[in-house]
């Protein structure tokens, strides 16, 4: 009788977990607030992709969690360097395509359960695929800190009126520092991370990857298309003057981008926030297939439906009523208050 042998099939399901603050300080790369003073670590200056041998979170001391997430595995941490304030983000990278079979080859397994054709282990990987991007934030100032604390979220719903008598003399009144956008746009710095640029003054930008993408994982594709223009703050501003800008910036973001990545605009998410982080016209470009923070209906607004809205209507923007989140602590939304407007 002819013998058959049955091929086993398994099926791997690969979850990272959450960062675990008492593993980071245990193993030395941050520090504790009782911990000693000791020497700060200073500010590594080398050039992207270098290792740095002067870690500035060597001698971070903690002084409380901001926020944390499991689901997207991070943790926002508060403390200071010396003596200054900074906030450390820490964030596991996503598991690669292109880096699953050393992965499974390489790695150590823990049994943890088995029940018939289930089991669970803790997967113990080599350093260079447990990565975890870890981003500083030094000098950091209290609105940073105010940005990554977990507060209530209130809706905001402001008109065009409120906008000039509400929201601008807010914003005008605020030291809302933009350098770092202008330091993008005379390459004085991260000149090595722009992908494109159009040099016009009116209708041009430079796009780059933002922060958020490793720009490995396509599917997490995010860049960010930052104006040459510097009087153009947020989509309060638009008006069908700015169309041949808003077009420009459409056509040849989108252009670069397939060009570039292999992913064509159908795929994409091309859109502004409102209310802005910062205030200098920027358009977001991310993948459908990721969920960005600040992608929701609450805060963005797609480049082609302001396109429309422009060409149909040039003040549009200028009167709309928008909706908009503010945190619990958000001057603006004491502001709102005070007028009686919520």
């Amino acid at each position: 009788m002819r013998s058959v042998r049955h091929a086993q099939r398994f099926i791997f399901f690969l979850v990272f977990p959450a960062v675990n603050l008492d593993w980071l300080i245990s193993s030395g790369l941050i520090m504790a607030e009782r911990e000693n003073d000791g020497a700060a670590a200073k500010r590594p200056k080398t050039d992207a992709g270098e290792l740095s041998s002067d870690s500035p979170v060597s001698d971070f001391k903690i002084t409380r969690i901001l926020r944390e997430c499991a689901r997207e595995k991070n943790i926002f941490i508060h403390g200071k360097v010396k003596d200054q304030d900074a906030v450390v983000i820490l964030e596991k990278a996503p598991i690669r395509k292109d880096t699953l079979s050393e992965l499974l080859k390489s790695s150590q397994l823990q049994l943890e359960m088995k029940n018939d054709v289930y089991s669970t282990y803790q997967l113990q990987a080599p350093a260079h695929l447990n990565e975890i991007k870890t981003t500083v934030i030094c000098p950091a100032t209290e609105k940073h800190v105010k940005k990554y604390l977990h507060q209530e979220v209130f809706l905001v719903e402001e008109s065009g009126e409120d906008y000039r008598t509400v929201t601008l003399p807010y914003i005008s009144s605020q030291s809302f520092s933009v350098q770092w956008v202008h330091n993008i746009l005379e390459k004085k710095a991260e000149a090595d991370r722009i992908v494109f640029e159009d040099p016009d003054p009116l209708t041009g930008f430079v796009l780059l990857p933002d922060f958020k993408w490793d720009k490995k994982q396509i599917q997490d594709l995010y860049l960010i298309a930052i104006v040459h223009r510097r009087d153009v703050k947020s989509l309060r501003d638009l008006t069908s003057e700015h169309l041949p800008l808003l077009t420009n910036l459409r056509s040849k973001g989108e252009d670069t981008i397939q060009r570039q990545y292999g992913v064509p605009p159908s795929k994409l998410r091309v859109y502004f926030h409102y209310q802005p982080s910062y205030h200098h016209l920027h358009v977001h470009f991310t993948s459908l297939e990721y969920n960005a923070p600040g992608c929701g209906v609450e805060r963005a607004h797609l480049l082609s439906d302001v396109i429309q809205n422009l060409q149909a209507d040039s003040s549009y923007y200028h009167n709309r009523s928008l909706a908009f989140p503010l945190r619990a602590d958000d001057g603006l939304l004491l502001k709102f208050k005070e007028a009686g407007k919520l």
